[in-house]
């Protein structure tokens, strides 16, 4: 498998001052799916923005595709274009992702942004709301839905534009155990179809037949650990170190 993004030592500071990122790297190969583990705040959610052209580092590189990716760059309509359509970004709440009058419009949108024609973005509409098994809400408004439906709808208009990368943040926080299940299925469904997936999570049980390899976090914003999924998490001292664990599951597992 080829690389396909790489980070090289990057740190990233909010409004200067509130460290997120401390000399991070790490690459993340076609077809892998990377899971970015930490406790609250350490730098997950910030290092997705990176990976999605959102926030730029203080200082360190980000490449994709074999692209330094700056802020300069992606000012550059070309560059934005061939960026943006290869990675798609589904954020943990899905109120600030879903926004359109109706779920119609809102998987729609990001098509016809690059230029599809409206007989184009509708087909791919059609196929996506099939897909997740939405097509009956499609003329709803999102204040209509509920969280699990709303959280679909995010993901459709992210797969609507079929990018090789696609990243999520939490993707189980908040959801009914139902929802849940059907995420998961649908991660696996996306990974077994060759897709690259990034995503930050604190849910550890999905992991073992999930992701390919963990990425941990310290909460000093580094990274401390990239190992095959199995080796993080058998490794209780590492976990518990970052937060992930708490001591008394040491206990229940003598």
């Amino acid at each position: 498998m080829h690389e396909i993004l790489r980070c090289t030592d990057l740190t990233y500071a909010y409004l200067e001052k509130f460290t997120a990122l401390d000399g991070v790297s790490l690459s993340i190969r076609h077809g892998e799916t990377v899971a970015l583990l930490g406790a609250n705040g350490c730098g997950k959610s910030t290092l997705l923005k990176v990976l999605d052209g959102l926030v730029f580092p203080d200082s360190g590189t980000f490449e994709a595709f074999g692209a330094v990716v700056t802020e300069d760059k992606l000012e550059d309509e070309q560059f934005n274009e061939g960026f943006r359509s290869r990675i798609g970004f589904v954020f943990q709440n899905s109120d600030t992702q879903v926004f359109s009058p109706s779920v119609r419009e809102e998987i729609a949108f990001g098509c016809l942004q690059m230029g599809l024609d409206r007989e184009a973005a509708r087909e791919r509409v059609d196929d996506v709301l099939e897909m997740l098994s939405i097509t009956g809400l499609a003329d709803r408004a999102p204040y209509q839905l509920s969280g699990g439906q709303k959280k679909r709808v995010a993901i459709a208009s992210v797969l609507v534009m079929n990018p090789e990368v696609l990243l999520f943040d939490e993707p189980t926080a908040a959801l009914d155990p139902r929802t849940q299940y059907w995420l998961v299925e649908l991660l696996h469904q996306l990974r077994d179809a060759g897709k690259t997936i990034v995503l930050a999570t604190h849910d550890l049980d999905t992991l073992p037949d999930l992701a390919d390899r963990c990425v941990v976090f310290s909460e000093e914003h580094r990274v401390v650990a990239d190992a095959p999924t199995a080796q993080v998490l058998d490794d209780h001292e590492l976990l518990l170190k970052v937060n992930l664990v708490h001591e008394r599951s040491r206990l229940l597992r003598l």
